[in-house]
């Protein structure tokens, strides 16, 4: 068994769930496990990006010990557009 977490983060709540898994557990097998979905049924795997400490990943890599997945939630706003807009303010 390995410890790994599962974090996901909503606007007004953040959650980081701590687990023990076999090893060889995927990054899907993981979320599963922790049940999030239950939490924060918003999240739909076919459209969330997920990750490993920052960096995207695929929901079937194996984790190692310590790894934390991170499951995204889509952007609200293009950041180049953002920007694009307060540089036209500051005018």
């Amino acid at each position: 068994m390995i410890p790994v977490e599962v974090a996901y983060a909503a606007p007004d709540e953040q959650v980081i769930i701590a687990l023990e898994v076999e090893e060889g557990t995927t990054v899907e097998q993981a979320i599963e496990r922790s049940r999030v979905r239950e939490r924060f049924p918003e999240i739909d795997l076919k459209k969330n990006k997920v990750g490993i400490f920052g960096k995207l990943g695929k929901l079937g890599e194996p984790l190692r010990a310590r790894d934390r997945v991170e499951i995204y939630r889509p952007l609200i706003a293009d950041p180049k557009e953002m920007r694009r807009q307060r540089a036209e303010k500051t005018k």
